[in-house]
């Protein structure tokens, strides 16, 4: 999957750049279906060096703390050569991490379908799922609103997009990230601006390049999480569909560039305040209003001023962000309440679970046991799930309705998610 960065180099100018743990994941994709990677690297303009690396040391878990990725990185147009190579080779735009070949083709007619029928992004989605629910090869996606009136409290204004990676043979957890990867900028694309990202929940464990995640989708991840899912405003789906036939035909033929390189997480100063501030934590402190300031080049009055032309402000972008992460962290059931409580910054416990009762309704403690009891596993301390985002049960409606086969996902396996936006 694809973790394309944009990073200021020292001249100022601007590169677009790819981990190599990325380049090696697609590699590996090609080894395993009997094609030579060093034409391929040759013909991509990338040095034969990035095949000779042992690739099983890649498949190992998350590194202790602290512990640095390497930093060598690629182009990002040469990593995009080198995956439109092996679209062509394998004739599978999932490179053979999907449970079963998607034709290379198949993410550009949903995307027609997606462009020229819908009004805004509820209903783009619900196509792109039902789209993808007619080929056995996925990806599976569906979204998922909740539903008014229930009793659960957390969650009433997020949607999420549910993908389920069960039948990927993914070793390196490159069809997940960039399944998800692709159906968030994909998402954005059609309307026009980056949709931000609350959280990202993942069922594989954290991986050792997992401090990469935060440059792609710019939001707390949560890794050992029951489903696959992307959580976003829910007004986000409201959004026009802004896009045309001509547009798309560009879209197309910049893939996968275009779509794996990483936005630079809005461009309104609520976007960029929001990142910073989830950025810091929760191994930093949070950052103050002078200090974001400081950071984006601008005087802290400036700041305030940007903020409330958005409707917002600094206090309001600290607790939602504050928010998120409190909910990962419980949810994961990996942290003291207490320990959480000083790592959000507040001064004291008690100011913790005062702010997370006006949050979410409850207090911390019975937010982790309603979520443990949430797990369909059932195990009391299940590693991550949905933060804030209860499971498949009754709370829930699927916004893909529209198509007649099961969405809950306690029925049969082929009515779980279709991903929707993998590689074109």
């Amino acid at each position: 999957m694809i973790e394309l960065s944009m990073r200021r180099e020292a001249t100022g100018m601007l590169a677009r750049s790819v981990s190599a743990h990325h380049v090696r994941a697609v590699l590996l994709a090609a080894e395993r279906r009997g094609v030579a990677t060093g034409p391929l690297l040759a013909r991509a303009g990338l040095s034969p060096v990035l095949a000779e690396e042992p690739l099983i040391q890649e498949r190992m878990t998350a590194p202790a703390a602290g512990a640095a990725e390497s930093a060598a990185r690629v182009p990002a147009e040469q990593f995009g050569r080198l995956v439109r190579m092996l679209w062509a080779t394998l004739d599978d735009e999932l490179i053979g991490f999907g449970g079963a070949p998607s034709k290379v083709g198949t993410f550009a007619t949903m995307a027609h379908v997606v462009v020229h029928g819908s009004r805004d992004l509820r209903e783009a989605l619900r196509r792109a799922g039902t789209f993808y629910s007619l080929f056995p090869g996925g990806p599976r996606f569906r979204l998922v609103e909740p539903v008014a009136g229930l009793a659960w409290t957390d969650g009433v204004d997020e949607a999420r997009m549910e993908f389920d990676v069960s039948g990927y043979d993914d070793p390196l957890h490159f069809g997940a990230e960039s399944t998800v990867l692709v159906a968030h900028r994909f998402a954005g694309w059609l309307v026009r601006r980056r949709i931000g990202l609350r959280r990202v929940e993942f069922v594989h464990p954290e991986p050792r390049h997992a401090r990469e995640y935060a440059l792609l989708f710019g939001a707390p991840c949560v890794f050992g999480a029951a489903r696959t899912a992307a959580v976003f405003d829910r007004a986000d789906l409201d959004e026009p569909v802004l896009r045309d036939a001509a547009a798309l035909e560009v879209f197309l033929r910049r893939a996968p560039v275009d779509v794996l390189v990483a936005a630079d997480y809005g461009s309104t100063a609520t976007g960029r305040v929001r990142h910073l501030i989830g950025r810091s934590l929760p191994a930093g402190t949070v950052p103050t209003p002078e200090e974001l300031a400081g950071r984006l080049s601008v005087s802290p009055q400036t700041l305030r001023r940007q903020l409330a032309a958005e409707g917002t402000t600094y206090q309001r972008l600290r607790d939602q962000v504050r928010r998120d992460h409190a909910l990962a962290e419980l949810t994961g059931g990996r942290i003291s309440i207490e320990r959480l409580s000083r790592r959000l910054g507040f001064s004291e416990p008690s100011a913790f679970h005062r702010a997370f009762r006006r949050w979410t309704g409850e207090t911390p403690r019975a937010y982790q046991a309603r979520a443990r009891a949430r797990d369909p596993r059932g195990a009391p301390d299940s590693t991550p799930r949905a933060r804030g985002a209860p499971e498949a049960t009754p709370r829930a409606r699927d916004a893909s309705d529209p198509t007649p086969r099961a969405r809950d996902s306690r029925s049969a396996p082929d009515a779980t998610p279709r991903a929707p936006g993998q590689q074109p």
